[in-house]
């Protein structure tokens, strides 16, 4: 037995199947382009990025970053389903409020878009023994909407009812959500993450059964545990069986700055009902660890997939060379607002990440370097002023228990540096309420920190765990100057 998290990383909101002897499983992405990544495995414990879904949704102004942003938005909660040969994907986009369905032969893609009519909140997809379809949605209401065979729209004259309801938020300050739907051995299933206000007060994992799709459902808490930690419950996510008959829950619990992590999860069934559930059996191997946080030397055609861009890139303004990312600066107040940003995963309990920056290509007021990306964000920069190159730490410090990140960007401080090129270092404490971000400088491979460790605080304007970003954009009128990356490593 383990308390610790099957991937100690952010991947939120997992639905999970198998086909035939490998497992596949989705999380959200959010505001991350590309998006819909779907991890694969033989065993359950070694994980490796099978595909994303999409690499661009609408491509409106927000997702690129020119009219507003989409943090905390984006793609949200998929339903991941195989059915004859197909697999399908379907999620919400909360910043265009569409639905979005995508299907492929494989799960390694490629993913083709089709249309979808209607919005269906935390969705989960269920291709029924008659050849009927069906989706389940909603917060707190729980919407049963029959689906035309081609999931384009509702049925016309099909089932549209409510078919569950959560108590008021007196009772349940977070309402049945996160819907995963099933039907095992002639019975129905709706799995769900709710909050009761009783003590002890964290989010639970519910499941309700019926032996007719629209119900009655009866049922209630199947777990209630926090492994330990903080009293952040355990729940949300999919059940999958393996060929030997055995049943695993995948859920996530909130893991602070380090975002929401995958939990494996052994369960039996005791009169038809899920019982007897085990949080936490297993962590992943070191083989998973090397495949979802890879080293990369950027010097070459296409990065990593593990990569993504914080929100959808400008492709005019960045290219991968045989000396690494060149970015080009675009106008900027800030990292967090910096288009073609790179990024990639932090991991608990602790990681630390290195990059070299080659600023000789800045102009003034241009700033390159590495981000702790989240809503308090810091940035440490390589920047260009008319008398040199310095580097600057700017921060979002944390002020009071918010849900959104609302406080002034600051420069907390500004050192001379004789360097265009440098080295830079990022270290990550994600272990708990108080965690934190360490940058340095890298002098002869050995880490030497530079100013005090930026506080982390996980707020809902992101909704995501923190991220090491790559920055470059430019703080002045005179915009074109561009920075270098290469050799990024996890020490």
């Amino acid at each position: 037995m383990t308390d610790k998290p099957l991937i100690y990383a952010d991947f939120p909101d997992p639905d999970i199947i198998r086909v035939r002897d490998r497992y596949y499983m989705i999380s959200t992405t959010m505001h991350m382009f590309p998006g819909g990544d779907i991890l694969v495995s033989d065993d359950l414990i070694s994980w490796r990025l099978c595909s994303h879904v999409f690499d661009h949704l609408d491509g409106t102004p927000a997702q690129r970053l020119q009219e507003g942003t989409i943090y905390g938005q984006g793609m949200w909660a998929a339903t991941l389903r195989y059915h004859r040969g197909l697999f399908h994907v379907i999620f919400v986009c909360n910043d265009t409020h569409k639905s979005y369905h995508f299907t492929a032969e494989q799960a390694e893609g490629p993913w083709q878009r089709h249309e979808i009519e209607g919005f269906y909140h935390d969705c989960s997809l269920l291709f029924d023994d008659d050849d009927r379809v069906y989706l389940v949605s909603g917060n707190r209401q729980i919407h049963l909407t029959e689906m035309k065979p081609d999931l384009s729209a509702p049925l016309p004259g099909g089932i549209s009812e409510i078919i569950l309801q959560d108590a008021d938020r007196t009772v349940c300050p977070l309402g049945f959500e996160g819907t995963h739907f099933y039907r095992i051995n002639g019975k129905y299933y709706l799995f769900f993450i709710h909050w009761p206000a009783a003590a002890p007060g964290r989010r639970t994992e519910a499941c309700y059964v019926s032996e007719h799709i629209a119900g009655p459902y009866t049922g209630g808490d199947i777990s209630d545990d926090d492994m330990g930690f903080f009293n952040q419950g355990v729940a949300q996510g999919g059940i999958v069986d393996d060929p030997e008959g055995n049943w695993y829950m995948m859920l996530f619990q909130d893991r602070f700055a380090c975002g929401r992590v995958p939990v494996l999860c052994s369960f039996d069934w005791v009169n038809d009902y899920p019982a007897n559930i085990r949080a936490g059996i297993t962590s992943c191997d070191k083989r998973t660890m090397k495949a979802l946080f890879p080293d990369d030397s950027l010097k070459r055609g296409a990065p990593d997939p593990m990569w993504q861009w914080n929100h959808q890139p400008d492709p005019g303004r960045y290219a991968f060379r045989e000396d690494g990312l060149h970015i080009t600066a675009s106008p900027a107040p800030d990292a967090e607002h910096a288009v073609n940003c790179f990024t990639q995963r932090t991991y608990g309990p602790a990681c630390e990440c290195r990059v070299t920056v080659n600023g000789s290509g800045l102009k003034n007021g241009d700033r390159a370097g590495l981000t702790a990306l989240q809503g308090c964000f810091a940035s440490l920069s390589l920047e260009k002023k008319e008398d040199g190159f310095y580097l600057t730490l700017h921060s979002r410090k944390a002020e009071g228990r918010k849900f959104r990140s609302d406080e002034p960007v600051r420069e907390m401080w500004s050192i001379p540096c004789d360097e265009a090129v440098i080295r830079l270092g990022a270290r990550f404490s994600i272990d708990g309420p108080e965690s934190s971000a360490q940058f340095g400088r890298i002098v002869k491979g050995v880490f030497v920190p530079l100013g005090d460790p930026h506080a982390l605080v996980y707020r809902l304007d992101h909704f995501m765990g923190v991220r090491a970003a790559l920055h470059c954009f430019s703080t002045a009128r005179e915009t074109g100057g561009e920075a270098i990356f290469s050799d990024f490593e996890w020490a």
